[in-house]
């Protein structure tokens, strides 16, 4: 058995080690919100959060998590309104297009709006150029995160200057 604590909520499961947390995550958990991509790290869909900070959860085995902190698509959203700026700008801007991608573009969105909350463009794309969109709404991408950008900014009383 192994504990996890997804989304705030303790839980434990009865897996191998090894298995990877995304299946964990969409077939024991029943969150179905982080997509398969590739299978080997390299087109984000599957990223989550490890205790604060984006990962593959497609390679990232379950025992690495043992005791630590898995945000998942499902788990950012704020109380008042259900969802995180970001899925707001997301939703604002139109950014999806097919949309299978979008919940590991989001959650690398977040990770690079908590380290960096005013980014440029050469910052956004740097950061999510391990994230790819096989439809290109990369602009969109772009727009999205400085839309929640200024909308986070403001929360804060503070000024977006990216």
């Amino acid at each position: 058995m192994i504990t996890l604590t997804i989304n705030g909520k303790s839980q434990e499961f009865d897996v191998d080690p090894a298995t990877p947390i995304l299946w964990v995550l969409r077939e024991q958990a029943g969150l179905t919100g982080t997509k398969y991509g590739c299978g080997i790290a390299m087109c984000g869909a599957c990223t989550v959060h490890l205790n604060g900070m984006p990962i593959r959860s497609c390679v990232t085995p379950v025992q690495a998590a043992a005791g630590q902190e898995i945000t998942t698509i499902e788990g950012i959203g704020n109380a008042a309104t259900g969802l995180h700026p970001v899925q707001q700008a997301w939703i604002a801007e139109q950014v999806p297009q097919c949309g299978y991608c979008q919940s590991g573009q989001i959650m690398a969105a977040v990770a690079l709006l908590h380290t960096n909350p005013a980014p440029t463009d050469a910052d956004i794309d740097t950061a999510m150029s391990g994230n790819i969109c096989r439809c290109g709404t990369y602009p969109r991408i772009r727009k999205g995160i400085k839309v929640a950008a200024a909308a986070m900014a403001a929360q804060r009383g503070g000024a977006n200057n990216g």
